[in-house]
């Protein structure tokens, strides 16, 4: 197996992911201070219902918002990975339009909708043609910095839409969330995650070496976890390029834990990661104690993961911050550069022949 020293990440990651992962935190603070700063161009109205759309590292912070919303949003909320919105889409629906580079030809298409349906619209982009868009149209845009690769810049398409919301007032103030958030994140970094903290005290090095040549499998709990589940398997997807899946609970229980009869020559391929927290619905942590005793008596590789902090944003990017060094580091075992997007860059190349 390789090495995870600095000097191997530093030989391999040649584009730079882990200083990016270092900074993320920084990010908190200045989506913060755009939101604050952004021209709201609509008048306050009586929303019926949110729907962000976007796809791909720019959807994800969509996810994390409506999940960690939960129980708090008292209007429905829908992220759209499509070229078309739903029929509901009115002038009385909250349109979050995300794209980071601005030139995604869904999340456009949806952005042409949202204004004939005569919706309340908010962009969030680094450039592209969402931003001419917007400034010709005069709709509400909010540019965030360039030069990142779409799913490092979770932060800022997840707390800028929090604190609009806030600013709208659908939710109450997250900012005390926020700096408990940041605060977790910079422990997490400092002492558990960062390159130079050996892998006998990383977690996230101890996790991606039990990853190596297996096909990881991601549990979480749905309320408040399932975007965690995602973006873990997205994280190692794009940057390990590395096969995974995930599913959540209670509703694992009730098909894929059937599955787990067969084919049994596969499971010692096969590595189960359980996110946990202490915050979950008492019935849904004892459904996930009994299913790690069924999947162990399978003998695959079983890794629980626990969520850091007390307040539940922090606890929600505990876990995602620590699942995205796992999928760093697994890119340094596999001898790979985490960066590169290879296959997606030939898919758009192709799309655009048409």
């Amino acid at each position: 197996m390789r090495s995870l020293s600095p000097a191997t990440i530093n030989r391999l990651d040649k584009s730079g992911m882990r200083e990016l992962l270092l900074d993320f935190p920084l990010q908190f603070g200045i989506a913060r201070e755009s939101a604050a700063k952004a021209n709201i161009l609509f008048d306050k109205r009586d929303f019926n219902n949110i729907v962000f759309a976007g796809l791909g590292g720019s959807a994800i912070g969509a996810d994390l918002v409506r999940s960690y919303l939960y129980f708090e949003s008292s209007l429905p909320m829908q992220v759209v990975r499509e070229y078309d919105l739903p029929a509901y889409v009115g002038s009385s629906t909250l349109v979050f339009i995300s794209s980071y580079s601005g030139n995604t030809e869904e999340t456009l298409s949806a952005y042409s909708q949202a204004r004939k349906k005569g919706a309340s619209i908010i962009a969030i982009s680094s450039n592209g043609a969402l931003k001419e868009n917007c400034l010709r149209d005069g709709v509400t845009f909010i540019e965030i910095p360039k030069g990142l690769p779409p799913r490092c810049s979770l932060g800022y398409l997840s707390i800028i839409p929090l604190c609009l919301l806030t600013r709208l007032g659908l939710i109450k103030d997250a900012a005390s969330s926020i700096d408990k958030t940041i605060a977790v994140l910079e422990g997490l970094k400092r002492h558990k995650l960062n390159p130079l903290v050996g892998a006998k005290d990383n977690i996230a090095k101890y996790v991606a070496g039990r990853l190596v040549n297996k096909f990881p499998i991601i549990y979480s709990a749905s309320v408040h976890f399932d975007t965690v589940a995602t973006r873990m398997r997205c994280q190692l997807n794009e940057n390990s390029k590395s096969l995974a899946s995930s599913h959540v609970f209670p509703e694992m229980n009730h098909n894929e834990i059937v599955g787990w009869e067969q084919p049994a020559k596969i499971f010692k391929n096969l590595a189960v990661i359980m996110l946990r927290d202490k915050g979950v619905h008492p019935r849904v942590n004892k459904r996930m104690d009994i299913t790690r005793e069924i999947i162990l008596k399978e003998d695959p590789n079983i890794i629980e993961i626990y969520s850091e902090g007390e307040d539940l944003l922090a606890r929600i990017f505990s876990l995602i911050y620590i699942g995205d060094f796992v999928s760093l580091y697994l890119a340094i075992l596999y001898g790979i550069d985490p960066t590169p997007v290879e296959r997606v860059t030939y898919l758009k190349k192709k799309l655009a022949e048409d």
